[in-house]
């Protein structure tokens, strides 16, 4: 009997040490599905022609169809740290924003379930706030037979959120590249040619009063430069504003000082 308690003790630490993987793999797990929960409220800028949050997660079926006919890459997949929707298209503006290089909206028209749409449906729910009170006239088209987008609601609406850092507040202005020398993000630009965006780094500024966030905007009377008492100027949201996050991408400032607010409505 005593020959065989060092094979039982191995089998036991064999046991053991399953159990004690078994358990750290089971938590390990578990963890991973608290993270959907814990970067959950973060509210995710959708592309463009989205449906409401509830109503565009069930009905996106994760395809990436839309990411892939993206001329600038905008719209990334949500991961498993990226909250609630993993798998469903989003935008991180400062990253790359969607500057309608596309023209037509191409996500929209590769989007095979509905998910994103032109026109929404009757029976599906949509917030007043975020419905355009004109079609967004596309500043590359304004010269065109059909100068605006088909798009009915806005993704989010541009705020100053950091108005300390806004340089034309401050009376100054921009020279050279908008971003680090690192920053790989694109934008078209109509000077350089209407179809292909090139990297916004290769586009550098000579501005004497910081205006970038106005003129890269893609949307016609979306933002504009004011007045301020005092003399300097600053940066105001119109309603045409779609939410599209080209004035948060081109800010220069770091952090920017104007960014966008997915998913909010227009506010007079």
């Amino acid at each position: 009997m005593a020959a065989k308690l060092p094979h039982k003790a191995e089998q036991a630490r064999r046991r053991f040490l399953r159990a004690l993987i078994g358990g750290g793999a089971l938590l390990a797990a578990g963890g991973a599905g608290w993270l959907p929960l814990v970067y959950g409220g973060e509210t995710r800028l959708r592309p463009p022609g989205a449906l409401e949050e509830d109503d565009y997660l069930a009905s996106c079926i994760k395809c990436g169809q839309c990411v892939q006919v993206c001329p600038v890459s905008a719209l990334i997949l949500a991961d498993l740290g990226d909250g609630h929707g993993i798998g469903a298209p989003y935008i991180d503006a400062r990253a790359q924003a969607c500057d309608f290089s596309c023209d037509a909206v191409q996500c929209i028209l590769a989007c095979p379930t509905g998910a994103l749409t032109y026109t929404k449906p009757e029976h599906l729910d949509t917030r007043g706030a975020m419905l355009m009170a004109a079609a967004p006239i596309l500043l590359a088209k304004e010269k065109d037979p059909e100068p605006t987008l088909n798009l009915k609601e806005r993704i989010g609406v541009a705020r100053l959120a950091r108005p300390d850092l806004c340089l034309a507040r401050q009376g100054k202005g921009w020279k050279g590249a908008a971003r680090a020398a690192d920053y790989e993000g694109m934008l078209r630009f109509m000077e350089v040619d209407r179809w292909q965006p090139i990297p916004l780094n290769d586009h550098p500024f000579d501005v004497a009063v910081c205006d970038l966030c106005v003129r890269t905007c893609p949307i016609k009377g979306a933002i504009s430069l004011e007045p301020l008492p005092g003399g300097h100027m600053t940066p105001v949201v119109h309603e045409p504003c779609v939410g599209c996050g080209v004035c948060e991408m081109a800010c220069p400032t770091e952090p920017a000082a104007i960014v966008i607010d997915p998913r909010r409505g227009w506010e007079a």
